[in-house]
């Protein structure tokens, strides 16, 4: 029997496609372990996909003939998380979010600015540090009957703040996510405060590496990721 996923129009990163750590997360569920999901294209909103599984640890998403994303298990995924931020630190941090009212992104459902019902991650730079955070307080919405948020929002909050730790110090040019590994270590409950924090590892040309975590209002990492985010190549007129 074949296996479909369709992403809905309200969760979009770009007004034409969906947001890249939630369309990462919804296609991580396909795999129940710790999963790294690389993505080949904009994922289309509102549109049927099929999952193809590879065995019992890969899958491939197409959309007909082409290839959407590919995702596999990454038992051994690790990632070395800072010291962490307090929430009073990360409220102070967020009020120097550089994200944009206008633009491809002002109207994300995680980091946009232009929108209202926005999850809130404004990630901004912590004083004397490398790295950038936000307060987030998961809505009722995102979680199960338990109060304990989806693993698609989790993967969501993880995957914007790394695009402005990518560029801290930097102008903010286009850059998109081309892979999203995560690792939840507890649940993320809804109605709590918690930190979310996010860090440069490394530059490589038009790619950058940097890691990101969901902490509890103690500092515990709930959740981990790393990211890969690529700025697309200009193209000659």
């Amino acid at each position: 029997m074949s296996e479909t996923l369709a992403i809905p129009s309200h969760f979009n990163g770009p007004l034409e496609s969906g947001n890249g750590g939630y369309c990462a997360g919804v296609i991580a569920s396909f795999l129940k372990a710790a999963t790294e999901v690389s993505l080949r294209r904009p994922v289309p909103l509102e549109t049927p996909l099929e999952v193809v599984r590879v065995g019992d640890s890969s899958l491939r998403v197409q959309h007909g003939d082409a290839l959407i994303a590919e995702a596999r298990s990454v038992p051994d995924f690790d990632v070395d998380v800072p010291a962490p931020v307090s929430p009073r630190q990360a409220r102070l941090a967020a009020a120097g979010y550089r994200g944009l009212s206008e633009g491809p992104f002002s109207r994300c459902f995680v980091c946009g600015r232009a929108r209202a019902d926005a999850l809130g991650v404004f990630a901004g730079a912590v004083d004397a540090r490398r790295l950038v955070a936000t307060p987030w307080t998961p809505p009722s919405w995102s979680a199960d009957s338990e109060g304990r948020v989806l693993p698609q929002f989790v993967w969501a909050v993880l995957d914007c703040p790394t695009y402005f730790a990518s560029y801290m110090n930097e102008e903010l040019p286009t850059s998109v996510l081309a892979r999203l590994a995560v690792r939840i270590n507890a649940p993320v409950s809804a109605g709590d405060e918690h930190v979310v924090i996010a860090w440069p590892i490394e530059t490589d040309g038009r790619k950058r590496h940097a890691g990101s975590a969901v902490l509890s209002g103690d500092g515990d990492a709930l959740a981990v990721a790393r990211a890969l985010l690529i700025e697309p190549r200009e193209i000659a007129v």
